[in-house]
This record gives structure tokens, sequence and C-alpha cells, in this order.
């Protein structure tokens, strides 16, 4: 290694340990269809988010950024009831349901122009928001990326639990390099986020597509608690659709073993092949009903399994192809925050 690239290191590594500035933190909360729980949601990360700037963890001008998916419910108004309430609340409202992770996306790339980190965090409370001062400290110690990792998953039913672990062992084993029980609650440092705002990806699964980035991260553990109110509006055709799209959006190894599977079906033909042509010159060619159906399904089914696979990348590749908005904002709400309000506060 040369002086230069030496010099080089040490300076990277010196900006990394080096103190950080009291940040400017925004939390962005996807909402969709949140009405039971987005009041009180609203009045718990104020709350927090308060505290935080009391005590001087985080810089004035600190926000929530509340992303409403489309809601057909009252969840919009609820939202700018309170931003009209308080300038601490700030609304982004998508013109239509665009997804989970096209509405975290939509957040993060809207405050990075405001904050010098964000935080994704749920509306419906379950992900204990006591653990920001944790994601605070990495950040200030030198993270760029803190992921949030639950504990266990104690409070998940057999199905969704022995679910959860499948898909992690599979992500794995198909080279992703997601992070086991990891969603998205998650710091992001305004680098990062200038960083991911060059992915152009439509088919978006962050879970997956963060860790590739390479800046240093940390994980911090948190403990999940129960909904406060509603529902999950997480059902299974929506996380089969999340596994799909991370399953084809962050490894190509499916079709790889496509591969590797019709390499193995076609050695078995040959042996196959040979067997039969041996027998039929020993004069032993005995019709064998059974294991000509066994073998047509066999390969039928192989054959139509490989032509799905195949065809969900080509669906990827044709809707990467139109270069389609991942999102379109409808309505902005932010305000300044009101400097003789701040003052009496303090």
């Amino acid at each position: 290694m040369t002086v230069k690239e030496t010099e080089s290191v040490q300076g990277t590594m010196d900006s990394r340990t080096e103190k950080r500035k009291t940040p400017v933190l925004y939390l962005v909360v996807p909402c969709y269809n949140e009405e039971e729980v987005i009041e009180k949601s609203a009045r718990v990360l104020g709350d927090k988010m308060r505290r935080l700037q009391h005590v001087g963890r985080i810089a004035a001008g600190s926000k929530i950024m509340f992303v409403n998916d489309g809601s057909k419910d009252s969840t919009l108004r609820l939202l700018h009831a309170a931003a009209a309430r308080d300038t601490m609340f700030s609304v982004i409202s998508l013109a239509g349901n665009y997804g989970h992770q096209s509405a975290i996306l939509a957040g993060m790339m809207t405050a990075r122009q405001y904050a010098d980190v964000v935080v994704t965090i749920d509306a419906d409370l379950q992900q204990d928001i006591e653990a920001l001062d944790k994601f605070i400290d990495s950040y200030t110690a030198g993270s760029e990326v803190v992921y949030g990792v639950r504990n266990d998953r104690h409070s998940d039913g057999i199905f969704k639990k022995g679910s959860a672990t499948l898909y992690y062992n599979l992500m794995h084993l198909l080279g992703s390099r997601v992070i086991t029980n990891h969603a998205d609650y998650r710091l992001m440092s305004r680098k990062a986020l200038d960083a991911l705002s060059e992915y152009q990806e439509t088919n978006l699964f962050l879970r997956g597509l963060i860790p590739t980035m390479g800046f240093p991260s940390d994980v911090v553990y948190f403990d999940v608690k129960a909904r406060e109110a509603g529902h999950s509006k997480y059902t299974l055709s929506k996380m089969m659709t999340l596994a799909m799209d991370g399953i084809t959006s962050m490894s190509t190894r499916p079709l790889r073993m496509i591969s590797i599977l019709g390499m193995l079906v076609c050695l078995f033909s040959c042996i196959m092949l040979v067997i039969n042509l041996v027998d039929w010159a020993k004069g032993n060619n005995v019709p064998g009903y059974t294991t000509t159906m066994t073998v047509s399904l066999l390969i039928g089914g192989i054959t139509l399994l490989s032509l799905g696979i195949i065809g969900e990348y080509i669906g990827k590749i044709y809707m990467e192809t139109k270069h389609r908005p991942r999102y379109i904002i409808d309505t902005f709400v932010w305000k300044e925050d009101d400097p003789a309000k701040t003052e009496e506060e303090d």
C-alpha cells in the first residue's frame, strides 16, 4: 500500500470516528388504512421526538413525516388535522396505493432534503420507539445505516413464525444479504440516502438492496410489542409478493438452479436410454406403464416450474424497461417550526 493510499484510509477512519453534530432527525411513517391507531401513533411518536430534543439528542427542526399510501379510510383526514395542530408533523399523500416499499422510499427521498438522518418505522407502534436512542448512538459512533432487528418471534403464530424462518433461510440460500428478522425499521444517514437515490429499480426490495450498498452499519435489537389497535394490513398475498420480489430482485441463483436441474435431468435421461437399449438388445423389453407415467410427470412438472421462474424474471425485466415512476406524490404538507413556540417549550 502506498503512502497516499495509507493517508486516504486513515482519513476515512478518522471521519468515521470523529464525533458528529447533533442530527436533524426525520421519522418516516408509511400509513395504509390506519385510522384506528394513527392518532395514538402521532401522539406517542411526537412525545418521543420532543423528549429527544429536550435532552439534546436530536436538533431543532426534527419532524415526523407520515406517508399516506392511498388509504381508503379517514387516515389522510386525521393526518392533515395532526399537521394543522403541530408543525412537527408533515404529510405526504401518494396519488394511489403504490405499496409499502414505494411509500417508504417516497418518504426517505423527500426527507433527505431536510434531515441529517432518517428513521423508517411502521405506524402500528409494534416496533419499539425507545430503540431510537440506540439508533442515534450508533449513528454518532460512525454508522451510516443502522438496522432494527427484533429479538425473537414469540408474539407470532406458528404459521408466521415457521414461514418467516423458511423465508430467511431461503433468501440466504439464494445469495441475498437480507438481515434475519429485520423488517423496515432502520436509520439511514443523508450520505446513505443520497447513494440510495442513484438506484433506479422499479421492483423495490429495500431490505435486500440497502445491505449491498457497503456503508458502515450496525444492528440494534428491540422487542416487538402488541399492535395498539386495528389489524395488520400485510396480508398473506402481500407477504408472498414481497418474498417473490426479494428473491427475483436480489438473486439470479434460481435461474442457475434451473440450468443445473436441467443438466441432471438430461443425465438421468441418458442413463435411462442406455438401460432401455441394453434391455432391448437382451430381449427384456417389458412395457412399463408406471415408469413411463412417473418420468413424464416428473419432466412435465420440472418444465412448468422452470417456465414459471423464468417468467417471473421476464416480467421483472418487462416492468423495468417501462421506466414508470415508482410513486407519484399528490399532496405534501410541510411547515416551518414556529420559533416563538419552540422558545416557549424550552
